[in-house]
């Protein structure tokens, strides 16, 4: 297995550059297609400035800002003290190796659920916790397993609350209305299809893992994983004047609680409104919801904005790989290209085969578009058009997208760095394992979408 790592590993780096040069290669390659390939007079001036409108194009900037909000919130979520006091209590019931890889996924699994950015960390930083616990205690367990069990939260995001397609489909105003409508989140991550899956990934790749955990050996663990102090530096001279409002925990306490009641009443408006079902339910709420948490978590607004400039730092792909998936669309879009890729898919498919054809084609997509939300732009038309014209249902569409984008986070390490960071894990360390899971949850994604 680790020779097999190991060569996966040097053949990504010889195929794959950075996620950004490859935002750049597929936009000159899809600018060479839409020139060859155009349904409509296609020319160089008109194709460039459709790029740049979809560069710019604010409702979809406006999606990237969202999108970054909820890695960052989360992160922050995740650094906080009653979360950490989360971590200390799992890792305490960490005393065998197969108790430590199931405990870590399972959790890893639930918080991701909530929000891709806190349990991206938050496995992170369990994971390296019951490593110092293993070493602290003289408990063998396999590092490097219980490291890819925290990153299995990457296989359930995007069918999640935090999912970028989903969500982003959910709220008034999105860039793909006029095709679509409004889909709520009812329709999506609460689908009786989409709760039957994530049961089943809740429940089998802990167990599945717990397996790993009883079959393979023992590893010994970084020599740099030692026992590390929470507690954060306190300021030791006196503060003065309004120094003493960003330290004060009754004001970050009454302004977290005034978000939170404004949050509350969104959901009591909704309901007693009659809207459908979970309509309050959208990127702006979570965000909101997300800030108000933080806020309340961290307990000053000191120790947010701290915590904040930790986590910002994850959401620079983000910031600049976004717009080029856009103005790529804004190609695809001019050209005609959408139509020539849904010409396609219609024709090797038909109304059961089409979704699993969209959840393969979405897998391979996220090696090289490493982003749900940036892979929701450049594919999302497609399936969309495809999906109308052979009337499937548009919402197990999105969400079998959601599925082969969550498949492939398995195997590629892109979205792993932060955790490889704090663990002091390579990415061939946890490889063979997060190869194994991707292998379980993708049975279980073709099963829920030939099921339902």
């Amino acid at each position: 297995m680790p020779n097999l790592a190991d060569s996966y590993i040097n053949i990504a780096r010889r195929l794959l550059p950075s996620p950004f040069t490859i935002a750049i290669i597929l936009t000159a390659l899809v600018l060479v297609l839409a020139m060859l390939f155009g349904t409509q007079e296609v020319t160089l001036q008109g194709s460039v400035d459709s790029w740049k409108n979809g560069l710019w194009n604010p409702s979809l900037l406006v999606f990237a800002i969202q999108m970054m909000l909820m890695l960052v919130l989360g992160y922050v979520l995740a650094l906080s003290k009653p979360v950490n006091k989360l971590v200390a209590k799992v890792t305490g019931l960490c005393n065998t190796n197969a108790r430590a890889v199931g405990l870590v996924c399972f959790f890893t699994l639930l918080v991701s659920f909530i929000n891709w950015g806190l349990g991206l960390i938050f496995g992170a930083i369990l994971t390296r916790k019951v490593g110092e616990y293993g070493k602290q205690n003289n408990i063998s367990i396999n590092y490097p397993l219980v490291g890819a069990a925290g990153y299995s939260g990457l296989m359930v995001w995007h069918g999640g609350l935090s999912g970028s397609a989903p969500i982003k489909v959910s709220e008034a105003g999105h860039f793909m209305e006029n095709q679509i409508g409004q889909i709520l989140l009812s329709e999506t991550v609460f689908s009786n299809m989409n709760i039957v899956v994530s049961l089943l990934l809740l429940i089998v790749i802990p167990t599945f893992m717990i397996f790993l955990a009883k079959k393979t050996s023992r590893s010994e663990l970084p020599e740099e994983i030692t026992s590390e102090s929470d507690v954060a530096n306190k300021l030791t001279e006196n503060l003065i004047g309004a120094e003493k409002i960003d330290h004060s925990k009754w004001f970050a306490y009454a302004f977290g609680s005034i978000l939170l009641l404004v949050c509350l009443n969104d959901i009591y408006s909704s309901l007693v409104s009659g809207e459908r079902i979970l309509s309050f339910l959208n990127p702006n709420f979570i965000n909101l919801s997300l800030l108000a948490l933080a806020i309340l978590f961290q307990g000053s607004i000191n120790d947010f904005l701290k915590s904040l400039d930790k986590s910002i730092i994850s959401a620079s792909g983000i910031l600049i790989q976004f717009p080029l998936y856009f103005g790529i669309m804004g190609i695809m879009n001019y050209s005609g290209l959408v139509n020539v890729c849904s010409d396609f898919f219609m024709s090797i498919s038909n109304n059961f085969t089409y979704p699993i054809f969209t959840f393969i084609s979405a897998g391979i997509v996220n090696v090289f578009v490493p982003s749900g939300g940036g892979q929701w732009a450049v594919q999302g038309p497609i399936i969309v058009e495809a999906a109308k014209q052979l009337g499937v249902d548009i919402s197990k569409c999105i969400m079998a997208l959601a599925y082969g984008d969550q498949l492939t986070n398995m195997l590629q390490p892109f979205w792993a760095l932060p955790l490889l960071g704090i663990t002091g894990l390579k990415a061939k360390d946890i490889l063979p394992y997060s190869l194994a899971i991707m292998l379980v949850g993708g049975v279980i994604f073709i099963i829920g979408l030939v099921l339902f």
